[in-house]
């Protein structure tokens, strides 16, 4: 009897187990031995839960190969005390006080005549003979220059080219063996979004490594004419200047210059191509020729874009042409719209500077404007950007106050937006110079000395050769805002 229960227990619980897979099965809730991963399968199981990071960029073999044509420069310059700026108890036209004495002792005890100012930089070998690109302020007015490889070794550099306004300088180093170089990239194909790297000497932190991406591009940050900087957000600090931008092929793309000092993540490059188009003339003649039109524009707003008739809101609004320039030689008029050089589109105003300065000086190209609603085109021969004419050709003066001083001809008076025919104007100003410490300018107008008239460059002279005394009172005029200035006359030896 107890036997026959067994039996049936046992029969009951076999049923049910069948029973139990069955309806298991029926829905899906048994492991199956294909649910069980291979040895294969765990392996592409864990790719898989890898594949949100496997798209970001791996940096290591890349940094290792660029990283020695990245240099480190610094830079030494001597800055000269030339006296006591606003010296009390002294009068501007050089009656001595009773107390110059007194100051001149005390001033030549705490402050030494002359020290060494230095600074930080970055720059990238462009060839193996030693030629390397880096910023002008890096290296501007520096009386020493030293380069340091990434190996630790050091060499002194000289300057072979600069050029201020787009603040680009070539330096050259002298080796007994070839050098590591860059690979030139083309950053009119950069795009934004795109990864990027940066390598420089952040704060003296040599070959410091950032990595980022570009954030805009053709930004104008108010640098000058030819504003059209790459934007970042790889980390750029003060150092970094005059290194390079690498696109993730190891080419450069862009060469540092620039930050946002209250802002983090905002650096800004000067694109590659630009620096390519200048490097022959570094090279050669050690500054940069322009191509100038000869007019002054605006910007199209959609306002002027309507009451001149235009569909859409583009190209470059001539304000005003200069007397006999290569514009004006050739028909264009105040009032034209110039919607193509040279056969590439002026979609907006600022790309006509960046366009005309490239051209060759000499060059014939064709100009296409709208005037009263229809299109004309001019021939135009392009002619040499004014500026580097003041400071190179015309009659120069002044130096013995530490500043170039030039005849006021109706082209500069136009150029600087002077409407007064009378003075003389300041073209370059000497750092540590007496002009510089009484904050004189380039670009200044000179129209009075000690309360008497300037005219011209003759009268100028004649009136400095008259004057008595250590100081001078100057009537300056910067733009529409006149103001005076005291300046020291140096000691003669």
């Amino acid at each position: 009897m107890r036997n026959n229960y067994r039996v049936k227990t046992f029969i009951w619980v076999i049923a049910s187990l069948i029973a139990g897979l069955i309806i298991a099965s029926e829905f899906d809730l048994t492991p199956s031995l294909k649910a069980i991963p291979s040895l294969k399968e765990k392996k592409e199981i864990k790719n898989k839960s890898s594949d949100a990071t496997s798209n970001l960029p791996f940096f290591v073999e890349l940094v290792k190969e660029l990283k020695p044509a990245v240099v480190n420069i610094s830079t030494t310059k001597v800055i000269q005390r030339r006296g006591h700026r606003n010296m009390p108890f002294e009068s501007p036209f050089g009656e001595r006080s009773p107390f110059r004495d007194f100051f001149d002792r005390f001033f030549e005890d705490m402050v030494p005549k002359n020290y060494k100012q230095t600074s930080l930089g970055s720059g990238f070998i462009i060839d193996k003979d030693g030629y390397i690109l880096t910023n002008n302020h890096v290296i501007e007015r520096a009386d020493e220059i030293k380069v340091k490889l990434s190996s630790g070794k050091e060499f002194k550099a000289t300057i072979k080219g600069r050029d201020p306004k787009t603040d680009l300088a070539l330096i050259k180093i002298k080796s007994w063996k070839d050098l590591p170089t860059v690979k030139p990239g083309d950053s009119d194909k950069l795009q934004v979004g795109e990864w990027v790297i940066a390598i420089g000497n952040p704060f003296g932190l040599s070959q410091t490594v950032t990595a980022g991406i570009v954030s805009a591009k053709g930004r104008i940050i108010g640098a000058g004419l030819y504003d059209d900087f790459i934007q970042t957000d790889a980390s750029i600090n003060p150092g970094n200047s005059g290194g390079p931008l690498f696109n993730l092929k190891g080419e450069v793309v862009g060469i540092n210059t620039a930050i946002v000092a209250s802002g983090q993540g905002i650096g800004f490059a000067i694109p590659i191509n630009m620096a390519n188009d200048l490097l022959p003339q570094l090279k050669e003649k050690g500054k940069v020729t322009r191509g100038w039109l000869g007019v002054m524009i605006q910007d199209v707003t959609s306002d002027l874009a309507e009451s001149f008739g235009l569909k859409d809101a583009k190209g470059a609004l001539v304000s005003d042409v200069v007397p006999d320039g290569p514009a004006d030689r050739a028909g264009i008029k105040q009032g034209d719209i110039i919607i193509e050089v040279d056969g590439k589109d002026i979609d907006e105003m600022n790309k006509l500077p960046r366009l005309v300065a490239t051209l060759h000086v000499e060059k014939e190209v064709r100009v296409k404007i709208i005037r009263d609603g229809k299109e004309k085109t001019f021939k135009v021969v392009i002619g040499e950007y004014p500026e580097e004419r003041i400071l190179y050709s015309r009659e120069q003066i002044g130096e013995e106050l530490g500043m170039t001083i030039v005849e006021l001809t109706p082209e500069i008076a136009k150029q600087f937006g002077y409407t007064k025919k009378e003075g003389v104007l300041v073209s370059n100003v000497s750092p540590g110079s007496p002009a510089d410490e009484a904050g004189i300018k380039r670009g200044d107008l000179i129209i009075e000395i000690n309360r008497k008239p300037v005219k011209n460059l003759e009268n100028y002279k004649s009136i400095l050769s008259n004057v008595k005394g250590r100081r001078i009172l100057l009537l300056l005029k910067r733009s529409d805002s006149a103001y005076y200035v005291v300046i020291g006359m140096p000691k003669k030896d």
